[in-house]
């Protein structure tokens, strides 16, 4: 007998704001959450990321966007979440959940691709770069080492670039294949160890289940994500 598919489960609890300007992702429980993000980024322990639907007119290039994101988000209450930034309408988000067993991994996802960039293009610091970011979180059940966390992450980038190359997006200043946006952002989330006791998985690469899992959850969501994107901005 062959290893069996993942299978769809259960989804992160979400709620979108009346006005459509925030998206709530509850974790479930207290994570350590691993990445670049715009607010509470580092290794952060947290228990909801919050997207946050800004317009470009509230972005002008002297605003600050981790002080304009930290006084919203303190403003809604959820001054202890991750919090990102997008100009990517929020209903458009993606999700999905694939488990095996008791390995599951839950992924949330919103994707502009009108600042779609190659990696290595030039900077273009003279120019003010334009909208548009992909912004990926990925919740695991199982607990991580720090190194594997590191492994986990990059898989996930590694599964957003593939899914942006095999979209076809172009990257906006040099027209090549683009391989992401000039401010994606990714978010790991692991449950947060309660005691010295408790296993951590040492390894998440592709050779695992866990990085097989976070690969395909994250290939797929960004894949729909960027198809719902190119379909209404064809020029893309």
């Amino acid at each position: 007998m062959g290893t069996p598919p993942p299978v769809a489960s259960p989804l992160l609890e979400l709620e979108l704001s009346a006005d459509a300007r925030f998206l709530r992702v509850d974790l479930q429980s207290p994570c350590q959450v691993l990445s670049w993000a715009p607010w509470r980024g580092g290794d952060v322990l947290a228990s909801t990321v919050v997207w946050h639907y800004v317009s470009r007119a509230e972005l002008p290039m002297n605003v600050d966007p981790h002080a304009l994101l930290g006084d919203r988000l303190r403003d809604l209450g959820e001054a202890r979440a991750v919090g990102l930034l997008t100009a990517r309408r929020l209903e458009h988000h993606e999700q999905h959940h694939v488990s095996r067993g008791t390995v599951g991994v839950s992924v949330v996802a919103t994707v502009g691709l009108g600042n779609a960039l190659r990696a290595g293009d030039p900077s273009r610091l003279d120019h003010a770069p334009r909208l548009g970011t992909i912004n990926i979180l990925v919740r695991c059940s199982q607990r991580l080492t720090p190194s594997a966390r590191l492994e986990a992450l990059s898989i996930a980038a590694e599964a957003r670039t593939l899914a942006v190359v095999e979209s076809g997006a172009r990257s906006t200043v040099s027209t090549s294949p683009a391989t992401g946006t000039g401010t994606d952002c990714i978010a790991l989330a692991t449950p947060h160890p309660a005691g010295p006791n408790e296993i951590e998985k040492s390894y998440a690469g592709k050779h695992t289940l866990i990085g097989e899992l976070v690969g395909a959850a994250v290939h797929r969501v960004v894949a729909r994500a960027c198809a719902d994107y190119l379909d209404a901005h064809p020029s893309c």
